[in-house]
């Protein structure tokens, strides 16, 4: 959906700009591609620079409150250095990389609660201004796909997924924030944990995966967490027994609580600088046996079509979602 704007600082008679991304969702670390759309206004403008930023809704739970805001996590300069005639409309195509840790913001066509926009910046002879707001589908690398997909087949089921602003000490994150999956445990695994938290830490030679689980407390023990890091290539994703690899994540990860029993042997410092102080573990090597094929995480897309609704996102359709975005940037702007 695109947001069409006037260039308010140039007031009535601006040019206009429109960006138009190509259709289809895209992949962390892969191509954004589309064309962005000038119409001139009543006058000639010296065009200096077109800039594309890569926004997100973000949680904060550093606080005794929790609280949300929009997050700028990359930016691209996509064109410029030009005039632009009166009533002049001209198109310029664009392609820019996403960063490899980008969120996922949907499974297998279902949205997963997690807004990412675009936005379009103007430079015209030194005024700035903000263009239009467009909403960003993202869908999970084949590795990650393959991982949730595991999941559910084995059991653990979608309850939400939201971005978290902090850093995950010990990985090389480097976004301002972490995504979050949230799962209700597999049935084997009830006993032992309440939920189970995924997160995707992928750069362009791998991925970090962090699990972590929260502990079940006992008569006279409160619940604490457990969690872990496993790190996955990206080559043979398609020969590997991911059921057995990942539930094999979960037993060390269930085993640990066992062994450690509080969170202090695991060097959690809290989300702004999440020390986890996780063992690596990595994994480059082929399984024998292809991955099981079936219904393709049933459980979890269930899960997402449940709890999240398709195309609404805490009782707000995900364009609206995208127009608040909007609102937030305009009142950061009105501040400065």
């Amino acid at each position: 959906m695109v947001f069409k704007r006037l260039l308010g600082s140039l007031g009535v008679g601006g040019p206009t700009v429109d960006t138009v991304l190509d259709p289809g969702p895209v992949l962390p670390g892969g191509p954004l591609t589309g064309q962005v759309h000038l119409q001139g206004g009543k006058a000639d403008f010296e065009i200096e620079q077109i800039t594309l930023e890569l926004v997100a809704r973000v949680e904060d739970e550093r606080g005794e409150e929790e609280r949300e805001g929009v997050v700028l996590f990359d930016r691209f300069t996509v064109g410029g250095g030009f005039r632009l005639a009166e009533g002049e409309h001209r198109s310029l195509p664009f392609t820019a990389h996403l960063p490899w840790e980008t969120p996922v913001t949907e499974l297998y066509g279902q949205p997963l609660g997690i807004i990412l926009g675009v936005r379009t910046g103007l430079e015209v002879a030194g005024a700035k201004d903000k263009g239009d707001l467009d909403q960003l589908t993202v869908n999970p690398l084949p590795v990650q796909e393959a991982i949730l997909e595991a999941l559910g087949q084995l059991g653990f089921g979608f309850r939400s997924a939201d971005l978290e602003l902090g850093h995950v000490g010990g990985t090389g994150q480097r976004l301002p924030f972490y995504q979050e999956i949230e799962l209700s445990p597999a049935p084997q695994y009830a006993h032992a944990i309440n939920e189970l938290e995924v997160t995707f830490l992928a750069n362009a030679g791998g991925m970090d995966v962090v699990l972590e689980a929260d502990k079940r407390g006992g008569l006279f023990t409160s619940g604490e967490d457990a969690l872990t890091l496993f790190t996955v290539g990206y080559e043979g994703v398609e020969h590997r027994d991911w059921n057995t690899e990942v539930d094999a994540w979960i037993q060390q990860l269930v085993e640990r609580r066992a062994a450690y029993g509080s969170y202090g042997s695991y060097g959690h410092g809290g989300h702004d600088g999440h020390g986890y102080g996780h063992t690596d573990h990595h994994h480059d090597g082929h399984h024998d046996g292809g991955r099981r094929s079936g219904p393709s995480t049933a459980a979890i897309v269930g899960g997402v079509a449940a709890g999240v609704a398709v195309g609404v996102v805490g009782g707000m359709v995900a364009a609206e979602v995208v127009d608040e975005i909007g609102d937030a940037f305009e009142d950061e702007e009105d501040e400065d």
